[in-house]
């Protein structure tokens, strides 16, 4: 789908992820940089910010928005093309609970992306948001089918 790139119309990603105290933060970069495509893993900077749990624990939270039109298409490209196809069924089974003003949320699997595998998951994510330029639910399902995110 490399043709389509240049005509999706997404405005920029938002990827974020929270670091327990129990979780080493090197392997979670590692974890983030994993959804990237190797070529951009140095164009996208995440920002650290140092956070306090509900009971007293350290968090960090890693942050960063993707704006540049080609990075984030290539970003999406690569989440599309790492998604299994049973992942996929699921995404398209819930799209509603996935899609809000122009905005698709996944949550990707932090222990697999560590392991070099993309996957969708509910508990401790990496969350990614991609804003759209077209807020439609029905014109973000067409665009998400034509780059071979849903089946």
């Amino acid at each position: 789908m490399k043709n389509l790139s240049s005509k999706i119309p997404i405005a920029y990603i938002d990827i974020r992820v929270f670091a327990h105290a129990t979780e080493d933060t090197d392997k979670v970069l590692n974890a983030l940089h994993t959804i990237l495509p190797k070529e951009l893993v140095d164009m996208v900077v995440f920002k650290k910010s140092n956070l306090t749990g509900h009971h007293g624990n350290p968090i960090i939270l890693f942050e960063a928005r993707i704006k540049e039109k080609n990075v984030a298409n290539t970003v999406f490209e690569k989440l599309s093309a790492g998604l299994s196809i049973l992942d996929k069924e699921l995404l398209s089974r819930e799209i509603e609970q996935h899609l809000e003003n122009g905005n698709l949320y996944v949550r990707l699997d932090k222990q697999s992306a560590y392991l070099n595998e993309i996957k969708l998951c509910q508990t401790d994510p990496i969350h990614m948001r991609v804003h759209f330029k077209k807020h439609s639910p029905e014109e973000v399902v067409d665009i998400c089918r034509k780059f071979g995110l849903l089946p």
